[in-house]
């Protein structure tokens, strides 16, 4: 099945033609006979068909919005960068749980930004500012950026910019395999590449409309090989019954295709382990249910433990026992399989 991303209708800000990569994309578009819309604003968007809840969740997953970011500000990215890096924002994948359902609603369409020079601007002042620290910037907050790079290839700039600072880095993280535009980029080590995986009786239930584990896992091997630093998030993780030997088996898969794609003198202590636990908020779990109205995600309130986060909004979590067994078991099987790798948390 192709997973490529083909969008159904096209809206632009008439100011996108300002710019090159503006004026590429409308006429790609325009060449491919998508229908085109232009719109007075990226961050409001009307003309996305439905009758129903899941049905506009539908559209707008295949509907794409070429902008300008105008906003000098980047937000801020605990607990894995200092800064959030606004390339792209959503994507077209359908996944169940998707955290951005607390943020973008029922309608997430996908976003690109043709002032990328303006954007790597802002970032460099950024870096500048901190010096002589290291700054990190997260590409994928709100987004995973790899389906729209055949069209815009800002994500290949971006890593090329990042190469050429001694201070800056950059990370970010994909559930798609469509890496090898990426492989030749000069990254100088400076970018970590991170795929984001999860067992496969999850990705088959839940994660609809993205590559398989095994896909992602061998496009992995590829950004190893390509001496790029690598980085795995499992999440989110479930409980369910088998919940062990299903992510025993993804780790021991992930493992092999590291140790058979690293390139000479490669070593685990240079991968990056992140791993998240499964959590929704109320706001998250009833735009879920209009979107998925026959969804099976588990969300009882009353099993799980309410915790405010970060950002001010409540959430619940795993019991604190479950928490404690889930974070032994991931320790121990990254020390397995990944014996050096720097496990950045579990939470």
């Amino acid at each position: 099945m192709s997973l490529e991303f083909i969008p159904n209708r096209v809206f632009y800000e008439p100011g996108v033609l300002d710019y090159p990569l503006g004026k590429t994309l409308v006429q790609r578009f325009q060449n491919m006979g998508i229908s085109m819309s232009p719109t007075t604003s990226h961050n409001r968007i009307t003309g996305i068909p439905g009758d129903s809840a899941a049905a506009a969740y539908r559209e707008a997953k295949r509907a794409l919005v070429i902008g300008v970011r105008r906003s000098k500000t980047f937000q801020s990215c605990k607990p894995s960068a200092h800064y959030q890096l606004p390339l792209v924002t959503s994507c077209p994948g359908m996944c169940e749980y998707c955290y951005l359902a607390t943020t973008l609603g029922k309608k997430p369409y996908v976003r690109v930004y043709v002032n990328l020079e303006e954007i790597l601007g802002i970032a460099s002042n950024l870096i500048q500012e901190r010096l002589p620290e290291i700054t990190q910037f997260e590409g994928a907050a709100t987004s995973d950026p790899i389906p729209v790079e055949r069209y815009t290839g800002a994500l290949k700039k971006t890593i090329e910019f990042f190469g050429r600072e001694q201070n800056g880095r950059f990370r970010f993280v994909t559930k798609y395999t469509d890496v090898e535009s990426l492989l030749e980029a000069r990254h100088e080590g400076h970018t970590r590449f991170r795929f984001s995986l999860n067992c496969a009786e999850v990705v088959q239930k839940y994660e609809h409309g993205t590559p398989s584990p095994e896909e992602r896992i061998i496009a992995s091997g590829k950004v190893l090989n390509a001496e790029y630093p690598l980085g795995f998030i499992i999440a989110p993780i479930f409980r369910f019954p088998g919940w062990q030997e299903a992510y025993r088996r993804l780790l021991e898969r992930s493992a092999d295709e590291v140790v058979k794609r690293a390139p000479l003198g490669w070593s685990s202590e240079q991968l990056s382990l992140e791993f998240i636990s499964h959590r929704f908020t109320a706001k998250a779990k009833a735009n879920i249910l209009e979107v998925f109205p026959n969804s099976t995600l588990p969300m009882e309130e009353e099993e799980r433990k309410f915790k405010y986060g970060q950002f001010g909004y409540g959430k619940y979590v795993y019991q604190p026992e479950e928490i404690k067994e889930m974070k032994e078991f991931f320790q121990e099987q990254a020390k397995g399989y990944f014996p050096l790798a720097q496990v950045e948390y579990f939470i």
